[in-house]
């Protein structure tokens, strides 16, 4: 469509005055609504002030809309029609930002920016209109088909031997009891076959008992998860239960970071870092036999003085040392949660911004989005947990692995 007079003349005069700043918004201007009236005549079957045969209408004045752009703030004039109605396709209904801004807006929101400063970010852009908050969670409601294809994907295109377990807690608002109350978010992140990194899943809830444990794992379950031979975790009561319930032929891991903490709650003060010294020593033992020993020796030491801890060492040993029936390279990064513990302290800084969710779907959105995000970082850097040869030594026998723990710990005994 060819720039009627008034608008060659405006551009001229901004082209002579040499201000990008002006000549930039203004050509983006001219352009879109060259479009949209392009459109319109194609609608019409005639353009303004033609007359043709296939003549379906005619206009009836025209709109003003703002649409807010990387340029900057852009006056549109959308006609209208005597009969029928018409928009066009470059825009969208009820959408003031268009979708490179929109864009802008919802990887500002997923990386942390808080929404007034998500408004700064598209003022300092040249949209002096800035957004809303409304608008901004609204825009990022955007997001939702892309989290929810990603966190309901099918897993059994590969087998995870490994699997870490942890929770993180967030503050959201509870609609029947209009209150703020904490919520539970639970993550799950597998070690495929090739020794790579993947997030299987997350879910929100009131808390962590072994209900909503058990309905998280299976759900995983029934998406595809298979070829769990160990689950790392904490020693919670209710989700120690729902891993014997739903991984049944796989060994438990205690994370050891966590029964240092339980450990050290036993042990007076002044004697904490000695204690914490001895556990230390357990885990830079080269074999599975020389951690076993040197765990009964620091549990004897202990039990004079500290009854208490040493009944629990009693007690746990089995659990907390349920690595030493795997390849010894994998056990830096199977003895504990902290790599999952990594993961839940980016969702805590990413969240932080926000303070109080209004619901458990504005919590899925963000923390299935920054999840999203680091699945794709794992997979554009192809670095790997574990090498492959490692992984291989997991197949080397065709015993179940629960009998190869058994085995491994009677030998270490």
């Amino acid at each position: 469509m060819p720039i009627s007079d008034s608008a060659a003349s405006e551009l001229a005069q901004l082209l002579g005055s040499g201000s990008a700043g002006d000549l930039i918004p203004e050509l983006v201007r001219q352009g879109l609504q060259a479009l949209i009236e392009a459109e319109a005549a194609a609608a019409l079957g005639a353009d303004r002030h033609q007359r043709t045969a296939e003549r379906r209408g005619h206009r009836n004045g025209s709109r003003d809309r703002l649409l807010a752009t990387p340029a900057g703030d852009i006056q549109l004039r959308i006609p209208r029609f005597r009969t029928g109605s018409f928009f066009p396709s470059l825009l969208e209904p009820r959408r003031r930002v268009d979708r490179a801004l929109w864009a802008v807006v919802m990887e500002a929101y997923v990386s942390g920016v808080s929404t007034r400063k998500v408004d700064e970010l598209v003022v300092a852009l040249g949209c002096e209109s800035g957004v809303s908050k409304s608008e901004v969670s609204r825009i990022c409601q955007g997001l939702d088909t892309q989290v929810q294809a990603f966190l309901q994907r099918p897993l059994e295109f590969s087998r995870y031997p490994y699997v870490y377990l942890d929770a993180t807690y967030l503050h959201g608002r509870d609609p029947a009891r209009r209150q703020v109350i904490s919520r539970a978010v639970i993550v799950a992140v597998g070690i495929t076959g090739n020794g790579q990194r993947e997030v299987l899943g997350i879910e929100v809830g009131d808390s962590e008992d072994e209900t909503f444990w058990t309905a998280f794992l299976r759900r995983l379950r029934e998406r595809g998860l298979s070829g769990v031979q160990l689950v790392i975790s904490d020693a919670h009561a209710g989700l120690k239960k729902a891993i014997a319930r739903c991984c049944q032929g796989c060994s438990w891991q205690r994370c050891r970071v966590h029964f240092a903490r339980n450990l050290l709650a036993k042990v007076p003060k002044g004697s904490q870092d000695m204690v914490a010294a001895a556990l230390r020593s357990v885990f830079v033992q080269p074999e599975a036999r020389a951690a076993g020993q040197q765990w009964e020796q620091v549990t004897t030491m202990l039990t004079e003085k500290f009854p208490a801890a040493a009944a629990l060492m009693e007690q746990a040993k089995e659990d907390v040392l349920a690595f030493r029936a795997f390849p010894p390279e994998h056990w830096r990064k199977i003895w504990s949660t902290n790599p999952l513990e990594r993961l839940n302290k980016e969702i805590k800084r990413r969240t932080r911004v926000v303070g109080i969710f209004p619901n458990d779907a504005a919590i899925i959105r963000l923390v299935g989005a920054l999840l999203l995000e680091q699945q794709e970082e794992w997979q554009l850097d192809g670095r790997r947990v574990f090498s492959e040869q490692s992984m291989a030594k997991l197949d080397n026998t065709s015993e179940p692995v629960q009998d190869r723990a058994t085995a491994a710990l009677a030998a270490a005994a």
